[in-house]
């Protein structure tokens, strides 16, 4: 079967496409500035051709358009019809508590990513922007639904409760959600997979470092913590998110700023985190290189990133009781050697030791613990969208 994987954002779709009969990516691409008047396709075929076009003013009919016309191109396609296509993986942000697995799209469940908007206004909407537009280019062909916070719905009680009147969880849903789900189900598997025993024996801690970054405690198989909350603002700071803050900081911005909670959340949201403590830049290559050249607000930028989690790294192992593994994934956590160096360098007493040359050089995928270490620790490259595709491979041939 051939299983598209669509991830539809605010002003784009980025998508790929995999042969399942070897889990293969035969094409991929992004179409951005969706709804503006500069609308951009680039398209690349894996063992094929490139191509890049103007597509000018887009919805997100139009682009899903645009992507079926590539996949089918006599130069760079790789489809003789689009009726090839044998189902359609979308990822969607929110499923708040309705969605604890990945389920095949109908109109009920369509209701309920409605539904779950309030919690996700940036996110849920796109995505069912995307399924519909799926919808309608590829009619009668089955859609699958693959939820970031279905991962995090084995969190227990205690763990997702927020300390405020407990109706404001039953009547409104404020609780613990956690994101990234996706990803951290791909790397934890792969971890165990590498270190070759079964997920369900180990105690993982995965960060995902990104633009935004989160990090979870995986005991057994089961997420039983994670730092983002309600919305992907909570815990580790972020590229310009601020992360975990006194809860009246807000109110207080709001007063002397003499602005509406409109205005607190973006500040918080978009010129906060890296960006905010640097006043440079929310990309952790820009501030690594001006920490090099002795940038003091730089040099406070990194020490509290690589601060936060680290304590973020004691409190789960703490709340594990115990540590077998960590995993670095995503932009940040795959790429920048020296937020691994700093962030492990205050874990020895929990018997991690990194190897310098390891954690510096070699495979993308790879340990970087020493010999000596009691606790593994890797690199694993995430792959979020081959985990949509395995999800909605195994619900439409299980459905058909």
């Amino acid at each position: 079967m051939l299983v598209l994987v669509i991830n539809a954002g605010s002003s784009s779709i980025k998508y790929q496409l995999f042969d399942m009969k070897d889990e293969s990516c035969l094409a991929r691409g992004l179409v951005d500035r969706i709804n503006t008047s500069r609308g951009h396709l680039a398209h690349h075929v894996i063992h094929g051709a490139s191509h890049e076009k103007l597509l000018g003013a887009i919805d997100y009919n139009q682009a899903f358009h645009h992507i079926m016309q590539h996949l089918v191109h006599p130069t760079y396609g790789v489809l003789e019809d689009v009726s090839d296509i044998g189902a359609v993986g979308h990822r969607v942000v929110h499923g708040g508590e309705v969605f604890i697995a990945s389920t095949e799209i109908n109109d009920e469940v369509v209701e309920e990513i409605e539904a779950c908007v309030q919690l996700a206004p940036l996110h849920n909407p796109p995505n069912l922007m995307g399924i519909r537009a799926s919808q309608h280019a590829l009619p009668g062909t089955p859609n699958v639904a693959v939820f970031d916070t279905a991962f995090h719905q084995s969190l227990p009680k205690h763990a997702f409760c927020y300390a405020i009147p407990y109706e404001f969880y039953e009547q409104l849903g404020i609780r613990r959600y956690g994101f990234h789900g996706t990803s951290y189900r791909y790397v934890c598997g792969r971890v165990a997979e590498l270190m070759g025993k079964p997920l369900g024996s180990l105690r993982i801690i995965a960060c995902h470092l990104g633009n935004g970054c989160s990090i979870a405690a995986v005991q057994y198989g089961k997420c039983v913590d994670t730092s983002m909350g309600l919305t992907p603002l909570e815990g580790l700071v972020m590229g310009t998110r601020a992360g975990d803050i006194d809860p009246s900081i807000p109110s207080f911005l709001m007063e002397k700023l003499d602005i509406d909670p409109q205005k607190a959340n973006e500040l918080l949201n978009r010129h906060s985190g890296l960006l905010g403590l640097s006043g440079l830049s929310g990309d952790i290559r820009d501030l690594e290189e001006a920490s090099r050249h002795g940038d003091e607000q730089a040099q406070l930028a990194l020490k509290v990133y690589n601060y936060r989690i680290r304590k973020y790294i004691g409190a789960y192992a703490a709340s594990m009781g115990g540590l077998d593994a960590i995993v670095f994934t995503a932009g940040v956590g795959e790429h920048s050697a020296a937020v691994r160096s700093e962030v492990c360098a205050g874990c020895g007493f929990l018997g991690i030791q990194l190897s310098s040359e390891r954690n510096i050089q070699g495979e993308p995928e790879r340990p970087i613990h020493s010999d000596e270490s009691k606790v593994e620790v890797w690199v694993v490259p995430t792959n979020e969208e081959l985990m949509i595709a395995r999800d909605t491979y195994r619900i439409v041939e299980g459905s058909g």
